[in-house]
């Protein structure tokens, strides 16, 4: 096949199609049936008025290339101009991805690095600047943002901590009021603080508790609170990342990834709050930096936002949906690209309460685009309650789902690897193989700790008699 403008093919009609996909966004790889090349990326068709929003939802079986495709895609936007800011990643899939585009690499988990739920200095201290220049109603609403970001943080904390028990409304607006009395003071506060402003029973609190005047009646009623928060500050698995200093502040004016690779995966607790503050943190940077931009304080900066392993989240119990929404609800107008990544439906939907298995599917059916890969026959019937699929494009998913011949040569390479397609509301999907430069390869390995177990063996062979010990 060959491209060229239509001013030099004009003259070989009829033997020229015109392109069957946009010419936008990321170059993805080639399209599975006509051989063109097809371009993807959520902020380029949103801003070519090809998405409603600037949002993608990731589903495919483990190992067929997804994290492959999305760091393909974010080294293309990082061309563009647009910082990727991976908040969470546990494998780790995209470190070295940020590192080689200059950015910056926070560890965060026991022992390697630790994030302050209760931190607003850069948010309180971009409403200085704001309000220097005079722009008051652009800090207040900073300021009323990053309360509400760090009010949702602690209500999924409290989740995590009661094995999924929702917060009562009137706990909800205890916090609230405790982090009114937090910003009013001074130096950067702490769980720690949180908690003594809950037992100190100021007026605004006794106030929302109704105690009638009683400070009994006070301590009886936050009691359920006060222990919730005891156990983020006494030394357990949470309170060893989120109850002290902030110790790697996340810039805003380069790419970051959030290394979290270091907490095992039986931790699933731990996992699900390392996500949730990494999220809830990464969307009040981006919060900040839009402030400051929209005051002509700062450089105008689009953000792509990866949320990856949405699923550990979700299963961390009621109200983790509420929260995650909460957390993801950016304005499309503000420059912000989201991608959210998971295997498949099945997870997503495998929570106990149904108004958030409801609210689960939505997430899926409100992103701009959903980029399908390798997924089981078994899953067509609850993906097409978010996606509208026809039987060819199933048949499709589901065929890059069969397994590998035995076969030394195909080991490891599934049918469906770096298989993707993208749908886009009821039109026909688009599928393509995604093709890697040469530069790529080398930073986009997932198993490199086998490639060690491997290089171990080789060097066996340099040891004399070792392998004839062994045969």
């Amino acid at each position: 096949m060959w491209r060229g403008t239509t001013g030099q093919v004009c003259g070989v009609w009829p033997w020229h199609i015109a392109a069957g996909t946009p010419l936008v966004g990321a170059p993805m790889g080639p399209h599975q049936h006509t051989g063109a090349a097809v371009c993807f990326d959520p902020i380029s068709w949103f801003q070519a008025g090809l998405l409603a929003n600037p949002s993608m939802f990731v589903l495919s079986l483990p190992g067929r290339g997804k994290s492959t495709m999305v760091r393909h895609m974010l080294a293309a936007l990082a061309g563009f101009g647009v910082m990727p800011l991976v908040l969470g990643d546990l494998k780790p899939d995209y470190t070295d991805l940020v590192a080689a585009l200059g950015g910056q690499v926070i560890p965060l988990g026991p022992g390697r690095g630790h994030l302050n739920v209760l931190d607003a200095s850069e948010a309180l201290a971009a409403c200085a600047q704001l309000e220097a220049a005079g722009a008051h109603k652009l800090a207040g609403e900073l300021r009323a943002s990053s309360r509400a970001r760090r009010l949702s943080m602690l209500l999924g904390l409290l989740t995590i901590v009661r094995r999924g028990a929702k917060p009562a409304d009137y706990e909800e607006t205890l916090l609230r009021r405790a982090l009114e009395i937090l910003d009013d003071g001074e130096g950067v506060p702490r769980l720690a603080d949180l908690l003594a402003v809950v037992r100190a029973a100021p007026e605004p609190l006794r106030a929302a508790a109704e105690d009638q005047g009683d400070l009994a009646r006070y301590t009886e009623v936050v009691r359920p609170l006060v222990l919730s928060l005891g156990a983020l500050t006494s030394g357990g698995e949470l309170g060893e990342v989120f109850a002290q200093p902030t110790s790697s502040p996340m810039r805003r004016d380069r790419p970051v990834c959030y290394d979290i690779s270091g907490i095992p995966e039986a931790q699933t607790e731990l996992v699900a709050a390392c996500l949730l503050a990494c999220w809830s943190n990464g969307f009040g940077v981006v919060d900040t930096a839009h402030a400051l931009v929209d005051a002509g304080l700062e450089p105008e900066r689009h953000y792509m936002v990866v949320m990856d392993e949405l699923w550990r989240a979700l299963r961390a119990g009621h109200g983790m949906v509420d929260r995650i929404d909460a957390t993801t609800r950016l304005n499309r107008t503000q420059g912000v690209g989201v991608a959210m990544i998971s295997h498949t439906m099945s997870d997503l939907l495998a929570i106990p309460n149904e108004a958030d298995q409801a609210k689960a599917r939505g997430l899926v059916e409100r992103a701009g685009a959903v980029v399908l890969g390798a997924l089981p026959a078994g899953e067509m019937p609850l993906l097409r309650t978010a996606v509208p699929l026809v039987a060819a494009e199933q048949d499709e998913l589901v065929s890059w789902a069969g397994r590998e011949a035995w076969s030394r040569e195909s080991v490891g390479t599934p049918p469906g690897l770096g298989r993707f397609m993208v749908k886009v509301g009821g039109r026909p999907g688009i599928p393509f193989h995604v093709q890697l430069t040469d530069t790529e390869r080398d930073l986009n390995d997932t198993n490199q700790r086998w490639h060690v177990a491997s290089r171990i063996g080789d060097l066996d062979a340099t040891v004399p008699g070792r392998r004839a010990e062994e045969s």
